[in-house]
């Protein structure tokens, strides 16, 4: 006897389904997604049902075709999976996928935001009603004795179930006919689209109109000992195509406490703002899931890039419940030990490949000590700088113990080497070594630093005077009737000639005779500068409050004295103004206006040169 039924889908709310077709998904070509996933998941059952013998596997090469039909407008997706009985049917599209509908009725109808809900509630074969006015399943049981039925729904809550003759082998097929809104996706180039970002990596071969999609294998399913470099770059350039060559890569292939697989990149990192988002792929069994996964997993992560698959998290699950989710949590950690262990491994067996890549991984690692007390406890001790006068790496416990006579716990650093050149030379006249830390994040990196090690002290070469730097033996003494010593008569000239209140001008006697004069401003104003600089992406304005230290033993000084001594007044302010706009411009700090007083100047105190 044939079967023929209808019925209504067992749900208290008459409105379910426009519900919904409204809320189910923010992104409507996850439908494709959704389908072929239950596709997927029939196949991987009816294997594994042939391994243990309950099922036939006769030459069977399992696929899922998808066809596209513009005259009829439907889409179908066919599989040669386990197929489906009437009575299964029944079971798992019109009863089980519903149990919840009550509850998604209240917590969802009327909701201000469009949430992905579907995992809660066993919805995944309805997404297709958000493209489909009406959805045709046809399938065959691989049971023996079953007949072949197609189940058929118009979007209401009704529907009918037919014996059917006309399907050969087992599996299901499911129709689509594409409503108006949704006639995009008979594109065969959005469908491909849609089907290779979220299927693009399944393991049985996926069609599209004949041509397959998935070519590329997930090999980070693989062990990283059968794979070579080029099979990393090959899954690179599909993943993130028009990106440099990455630097390394991380595979990670855990069984234990949980499944997870990934390949993890260090890309080169640029001097400019550069957005994260979407760099780090999160799959579920090899059907992607997000890459919009900014507040799951820590924010260092993400200026890495790669893919993660973790069987453990449910395909169908909104952000909030996936932030909350424990599970998740300790992928996050174990992704962090993994990454913590390879740097440490390679510091440990090839210090020089580790060095040469240093300034383009340092961002991240020191971002990560920075955000991350645990990664900092396995990594902290690797962090290192580059430092005079040979350039060598070194780290700041290292540092530390070496200067410990010289100055203790302080740590000088330089940010710039141009713009602080007159005190970088200074410093390495004096056999004082400096550390170069020169990436935005070293700002707050100190920082960091000084907060968990109280006894540590970051100083900018230009921020202090070391006494080290000072000639205490040059006496200061009265040369005049005024009883005003020779340093007293500089500061004098200098206040005159720039008028500053902003300006504090003070004399010293500085070791190196090279250096004119420098720009001091204190550490915290450094930072602050700096700080405000990075987080703007800008650079700092003009320096407010400042002081300005004149070399005594700079001959270009004495002689704005010996021009002033000679009444020759106008010429000693104009060289003084000279050399305080000489050490502004090593500063960086001049706007247009200075510049163009500036050229001026240096025009007439050419003309002098006779």
């Amino acid at each position: 006897m044939s079967i023929h039924e209808e019925g209504k889908i067992s749900v208290t709310a008459e409105n379910i389904l426009p519900i919904i077709k409204k809320w189910l998904y923010s992104e409507h070509d996850i439908f494709i997604r959704e389908l072929v996933s239950n596709a997927m998941d029939a196949i991987t059952k009816h294997k594994h049902l042939s391994l243990t013998g309950e099922a036939s596997q006769k030459d069977v090469e399992y696929k899922i075709q998808v066809t596209t039909d513009d005259a009829a407008k439907t889409i179908r997706i066919r599989d040669n999976g386990l197929g489906m009985s009437g009575d299964e049917i029944k079971r798992y599209i019109a009863e089980v996928a519903f149990s919840g509908a009550t509850e998604f009725v209240n917590k969802y109808k009327g909701a201000q935001e469009t949430q992905q809900i579907i995992g809660h509630f066993g919805l995944g074969f309805y997404s297709s009603f958000m493209v489909a006015d009406k959805v045709e399943v046809r399938s065959q049981s691989y049971r023996d004795g079953e007949v072949a039925v197609c189940w058929s729904c118009d979007g209401s809550t009704n529907y009918t179930l037919d014996e059917i003759s006309d399907f050969s082998g087992h599996g299901t097929e499911i129709t689509l006919y594409i409503n108006s809104e949704s006639e995009d996706f008979l594109k065969e180039w959005e469908l491909k689209n849609a089907m290779r970002r979220h299927s693009g990596f399944l393991p049985v071969p996926l069609y599209l109109n004949e041509n397959q999609i998935n070519e590329q294998p997930a090999i980070w399913n693989s062990q990283p000992n059968t794979l070579k470099d080029e099979d990393y770059e090959k899954l690179y350039q599909n993943m993130f195509p028009f990106q440099e060559k990455p630097l390394f890569h991380i595979h990670f292939n855990l069984d234990s406490p949980f499944q997870l697989r990934g390949i993890l990149w260090f890309q080169k990192m640029k001097k400019e703002f550069e957005s994260f988002k979407g760099r780090i792929k999160l799959f579920c069994n090899q059907v992607f899931v997000s890459d919009a996964i900014e507040d799951i997993f820590p924010n260092y992560l993400f200026m890495l890039q790669g893919v993660i698959d973790c069987p453990e998290i449910p395909l169908n699950v909104s952000r909030s419940a996936l932030q909350g989710d424990p599970r998740v949590k300790k992928i996050g950690q174990h992704i962090v030990k993994k990454i913590a262990d390879k740097l440490k491994d390679m510091h440990r067996q090839d210090r020089e490949k580790f060095e040469s890549l240093w300034n383009d991984i340092s961002p991240f690692v020191k971002f990560g000590v920075i955000q991350d007390e645990k990664f900092a406890e396995k990594i902290s001790d690797l962090v290192i700088f580059q430092s005079t006068p040979d350039r060598k790496f070194t780290s700041i416990k290292d540092y530390l113990e070496k200067n410990h006579s010289k100055h203790e716990n302080k740590v000088y650093y330089c940010s710039d080497t141009a713009s602080q050149s007159s005190s970088l030379e200074l410093f390495q006249k004096q056999g004082i070594e400096v550390l170069i830390m020169d990436n935005p994040i070293d700002v707050h990196y100190m920082q960091h630093m000084e907060m968990h090690n109280k006894d540590w002290k970051f100083l900018r070469i230009d921020s202090e005077l070391d006494d080290v730097l000072l000639d205490k033996d040059k006496k200061s003494t009265i040369v005049d009737k005024d009883n005003k010593t020779r340093e007293d008569n500089l500061k004098e000239v200098f206040e005159s000639a720039l008028k500053d209140g902003k300006v504090s001008i003070r004399v010293e006697n500085l070791k190196s005779p090279e250096v004119s004069g420098m720009i001091l401003l204190p550490e915290h104003m450094r930072r602050y500068r700096d700080m405000s600089a990075f987080a703007s992406q800008k650079l700092p304005e003009t320096m407010e409050e400042h002081t300005f230290v004149i070399n005594a033993q700079n001959p270009v000084v004495n002689k704005v004295l010996t021009m002033k001594d000679s009444s020759k007044g106008e010429e000693a302010h104009m060289v003084a103004r000279h050399l305080y706009d000489l050490a502004l411009i090593s500063q960086r700090n001049f706007d247009p206006a200075k510049m163009a007083d500036f050229v001026e100047r240096s025009n007439k105190i050419l003309s002098l040169i006779s």
